[in-house]
């Protein structure tokens, strides 16, 4: 007799049908939706959980680490009240960059991951936070527990990039990144972003 496993029939969508990792708020589960070789900034489409283009980028500019998000988080109004004069939550799911040596080339992927990090980031008034997190294991990165493990200049990289990454030739960015912050205001971010998910979406 064969042991039975759990399987899903059908692809889960990757924003509600996921959970947010085995152990939140610390380690948690990413779906990748951008790589570093991305030049075009690619989006979960929220009906029906493929990715499609959201924008070619009109820079030279390419995200320096893997971009996605938490699954089941919601960028509401828990979220918005860590942001000092947000007037709301962006209405997406909890942004992640995730860092790891190895170069990971694909996208629609899933990453364990563990949160030592993130950016207080601002978009015409709307809370957009910013995750930063290791992949679990990693050889060079595995072993960072908080953003002081995590070199000056790479966060200077991703800051510059969310700073920059909607600005269009000629054109001003509406993105201010407000605060860099460690592991623990990092971790109430994601226990925000999970109640915000729930009280708006259930717990299904």
């Amino acid at each position: 007799m064969t042991e039975q496993t759990h399987f899903h029939a059908w692809r889960p969508h990757p924003w509600h049908g996921l959970v947010p990792g085995r152990n939140p708020p610390h380690f948690l589960q990413a779906y990748v939706e951008i790589t570093p070789f991305d030049s075009v900034k690619y989006e979960i489409d929220k009906e029906t959980g493929y990715l499609q283009v959201n924008r070619p980028q009109r820079t030279s500019s390419l995200p320096p680490v893997l971009y996605g998000f938490v699954p089941r988080t919601y960028c509401g109004p828990r979220v918005a009240a860590l942001l000092p004069g947000s007037e709301r939550g962006d209405g997406d799911p909890l942004d992640i960059c995730v860092l790891s040596e190895r170069p990971i080339n694909r996208s629609e992927v899933l990453l364990n991951v563990q949160v030592v990090g993130g950016l207080r980031s601002a978009d015409e008034g709307e809370a957009d936070d910013k995750i930063i997190a290791v992949l679990e294991g990693d050889a060079v990165w595995g072993d960072a527990m908080d953003l002081s493990d995590i070199p000056p200049r790479l966060i200077e990289r991703l800051r510059h990039y969310f700073e920059t990454y909607k600005m269009t030739p000629g054109g001003e960015s509406h993105v201010v990144v407000q605060a860099v912050y460690g592991r623990e205001d990092a971790e109430k971010v994601v226990l925000a972003a999970m109640a915000d998910y729930e009280e708006t979406f259930g717990t299904r």
